[in-house]
């Protein structure tokens, strides 16, 4: 965890920066909106930001937008004042914090935006022997092509590799391919220098000078356009990259990893994928079989969720019934862990009594086996005859992103189509007057 504090807090930043180390975040400061814009730019990344309201939380978030720096913002500020953690929030910050720090809200704060540990719960066999080779290589300075289908772990395999590795003192940085439009996609991989284009405000490291030492992660890297992976192979070939509007090359020493869930030989055979960059990223491929096919892992996976999401709920942490547990061992669960996260997400919340049963357990489709005699009609195409297309897929995204509490990459990983695609059907959508569900919303806002 790489914390970046923007501004003095009052005298409270020494506090603040201790309470962070203490929970193992690495931690910078600078005093203004400036430097910390100028921090970012230089590569110097960060997983959060702390910003003392006194400053223009607003002006430092516009920024980060306009160029395309993702990360959370929380707002700090001394004492309980209502108004400024209002305008803070209403800025776009995730949370206001009060100042001097609990321990225990800095503790919350840091632990929300890691999300969770890397450790990666198993029991099945299958998966053990991904590990295992996992482990064998991850001390090399071969790239690695982890493949799979959507949610199954890619990138947490990825992540494991690089804390296995003799990198993990340096920084792991991940770009998802899907999601950055193609015109932006070179100058967030290479960086550019100011003036190199409009928008270009100044000069900006990319992904590989901020990887430089540690390891970069291309995820869903089939997703990315023929005309940079040329430029891709140069720059691994060469162990150099030039920025945009760049006069010189700029050596880089980065280990690289890449994810894809497609058959990227398919790609290859297709003219996607050139054949020569799909060599020099597959030295190694780690295969993550699909959750079905590892059922030993289930019944763990489920647990495991069960007790992040009672604990962040401040609930009890309820047992499966023996009936629940037949539901989720029984289905095929085609978006995978991601999905079953979700369902165990929704059942600690839906679960009454001293168990989780069934009731609780949300499944989409019918499970393996199922009588086909006892699903209705209505759920088939005969309730769809007579509708367009166009409605039906509507329909079927929004519902996708509800169940997914409208979280949009796990809408597209099970829906089968690119973050880019969805978003351009939800911006049709809200054009069109429809009412779509905004992250972290569990259900279909009203008009």
């Amino acid at each position: 965890m790489q914390l970046l504090i923007i501004g003095t807090l009052g005298g409270q930043i020494g506090a603040a920066s201790q309470m962070a180390i203490q929970r193992g975040a690495k931690v910078s400061q600078v005093d203004t909106v400036e430097a910390g814009l100028e921090t970012l730019r230089n590569g110097q990344g960060a997983d959060l930001a702390m910003i003392d309201v006194l400053l223009d939380v607003g002006v430092f978030i516009q920024s980060l937008e306009r160029e395309r720096i993702s990360m959370p913002v929380v707002a700090c500020g001394i004492g309980n004042d209502t108004e400024a953690a209002v305008q803070a929030i209403r800025a776009g910050a995730k949370e206001y914090v009060p100042l001097p720090p609990s321990t225990d809200l800095i503790a919350a704060i840091l632990e929300a935006v890691a999300e969770e540990s890397h450790a990666i719960i198993h029991n099945d066999p299958k998966m053990a022997e991904v590990l295992r080779l996992a482990d064998k290589v991850a001390s090399s300075t071969a790239t690695v092509m982890v493949s799979g289908p959507s949610g199954t772990g890619k990138e947490l395999i990825s992540r494991y590799i690089h804390g296995k590795s003799d990198r993990r003192a340096k920084r792991f940085v991940a770009v998802n391919c899907a999601a950055i439009p193609e015109t932006l996609m070179e100058s967030e991989l290479f960086g550019h220098e100011k003036g190199a284009f409009t928008g270009a405000v100044a000069r900006r490291l990319g992904k590989f000078e901020e990887a430089n030492g540690g390891t970069l992660l291309l995820d869903e890297i089939s997703e990315m356009a023929t005309h940079l992976q040329a430029k891709l192979l140069r720059a691994i070939q060469e162990r150099e990259i030039d920025r945009i509007g760049g006069n010189k090359p700029v050596p880089v020493d980065v280990r690289i990893l890449a994810t894809s869930n497609r058959n990227m030989e398919d790609e290859v055979a297709k003219g996607n994928f050139r054949e020569d960059l799909y060599f020099r990223l597959n030295v190694i491929n780690l295969a993550i079989p699909a959750l079905k096919e590892r059922p030993a892992d289930i019944p763990v996976l489920a647990e495991h969720f069960i007790t992040k999401y009672a604990d962040a709920n401040a609930m009890a942490a309820l047992p499966l019934s023996k009936e629940a547990h037949a539901m989720l061992t029984g289905y095929e669960w085609p978006g995978n862990v991601r999905q079953l996260e979700n369902t165990m997400h929704r059942a600690v919340l839906l679960s009454t009594g001293n168990e989780i049963g069934p009731e609780a357990i949300i499944l989409d489709g019918a499970p393996r086996g199922a009588d086909a005699d006892s699903i209705d009609p209505e759920s088939g195409t005969q309730g769809l005859v007579g509708r367009t297309v166009s409605d039906v897929e509507r329909e079927l995204i929004i519902d996708t992103l509800e169940h997914c509490l409208g979280n949009r990459t796990h809408a597209a990983n099970i829906l089968g189509i690119s973050i880019r695609t969805l978003r351009n059907k939800l911006k049709q959508y809200n054009e069109s007057g429809f009412v779509v569900p905004t992250p972290g919303e569990g259900e279909r806002p009203t008009a």
